[in-house]
């Protein structure tokens, strides 16, 4: 008998309370949730059950757990700190095309150097092209979309979810499967972007695009020998297994933190909290989802979610709210239980790519559904964008993007 078959279902409860947690406390106390040491206890408190249920039952299943953990922060680690090390300034005419052609790229380099990353080197940028205009707001609402979600899909380095289905079995190469998926998406926002920014720029005041025409800057990147460094952690991934692949990128963001000079970063804000946030938070997660993701794989047929576009709307729904990255292992693991085809790691070609879009994409549908998500909200609140409520966000995703899923169940997950 497993272990799995000999727990309680009460076990998953430190991972609900842990998910409820991500979920609830950044609104219901913003204050007391800005201490990483207070995310730190509320991950020690609810990972400590587990762990000592598992040291006695079995002690394997946190090794592994581990494994994956020390291998997903490490990857996130070197792409926050080599990305950080390069900064991209200048103030261009915000003409809705230039706008366009920002959001285009960052949608191209998230899958390459990851959605924080992308976010991170092209936001501010962004913002001072566009400090001139009174109206700002829906750029970085699509920059949202673009950047820190959809862009992140071709790659397991562009988004969590991806990456840890990679550690789990997943070919390296299978995500370039989600091309036409991509595209699609893609394309279709930066069309309904440009139509509605040429609305707003056409609203704009007369002094205000004068003065956009008149104070221009070059566009400028400094410390672009990291950008090697990404290249590094790009091939890292693509052709090492651990150790060795952990010892490179390590290796490569020590490098980046030790020659990057120290102005680029001040320019850049780059600080650790934002990193050591996620490590605690993941450590929670990782220890938590471990009998979750056993009973889901002894019981998961139980919940009938069986056709792609079910996976593509469950996990995604979930995603919009929960951490996409323990979504994904979840319905990975149920999907694995149902004794599907088994043509990728123990699923149909079909059911992973539903469970991978819907992860990646639909966590766009809120501030929390991935982690870069409130770091840009939060840079551009800092700049003078007045950003909309936690709702108010919603409200422009379920306008823009839901119609957008709505697409992408009929082309691809009916």
């Amino acid at each position: 008998m497993t272990t799995a078959a000999l727990l309680p279902v009460y076990t998953v409860l430190p991972f609900g309370v842990m998910l409820l947690a991500i979920a609830v406390l950044p609104l219901a106390a913003p204050h007391w949730w800005e201490s990483n040491r207070n995310k730190l206890v509320v991950s020690i408190a609810l990972g400590l059950p587990v762990l000592a249920l598992y040291l006695v039952r079995e002690p394997r299943a946190l090794l592994h757990m581990a494994y994956e953990y020390v291998s997903f922060i490490v990857l996130l680690a070197a792409l926050y700190a080599i990305a950080g090390g390069i900064c991209m300034r200048g103030d261009l005419v915000a003409t809705p095309l230039v706008n366009t052609a920002f959001l285009a790229t960052g949608s191209v380099l998230a899958s390459f150097i990851g959605t924080t990353g992308a976010s991170m080197l092209l936001i501010r940028a962004l913002l001072q092209t566009n400090r001139e205009r009174t109206r700002v707001r829906h750029t970085v609402i699509f920059f949202i979309f673009l950047v820190s979600n959809i862009g992140g899909m071709l790659t397991p380095l562009g988004d969590p979810p991806l990456f840890l289905g990679y550690l789990q079995g997943v070919p390296f190469t299978w995500t370039f499967r989600l091309w036409p998926h991509w595209l699609l998406m893609v394309g279709a926002l930066l069309a309904t972007y440009f139509v509605w920014d040429t609305i707003h720029y056409t609203r704009e005041p007369l002094g205000a695009i004068r003065r956009d025409r008149a104070q221009l800057e070059p566009l400028q990147i400094r410390g672009t020998l990291n950008g090697l460094g990404l290249a590094g952690v790009l091939l890292a991934v693509a052709l090492l297994r651990g150790p060795w692949r952990e010892g490179v990128m390590a290796a490569l963001a020590t490098v980046s933190l030790w020659r990057t000079p120290r102005e680029i970063r001040r320019a850049n804000r780059f600080t650790s909290y934002p990193i050591v946030e996620v490590a605690i938070l993941f450590f929670g997660l990782f220890v938590t989802m471990v009998p979750a993701l056993e009973l889901l794989r002894l019981r998961g047929g139980e919940l009938g979610v069986r056709a792609p576009w079910q996976f593509f709307w469950v996990a995604g729904a979930l995603s919009s709210f929960l951490d996409n990255a323990p979504t994904y292992l979840t319905f990975l693991a149920l999907a694995q239980s149902l004794g599907l085809a088994r043509e990728v790691v123990g699923v149909p070609h079909t059911i992973l790519a539903a469970i991978s879009v819907g992860a990646v994409a639909m966590g766009a549908n809120s501030y929390i559904g991935n982690a870069p998500n409130f770091m840009v909200k939060s840079i551009a609140e800092e700049q003078g964008v007045k950003m909309p409520s936690f709702v108010g966000y919603m409200l422009y995703s379920g306008l823009v993007l839901l119609p957008l899923f709505a697409v992408m169940t009929v082309v691809f997950f009916r």
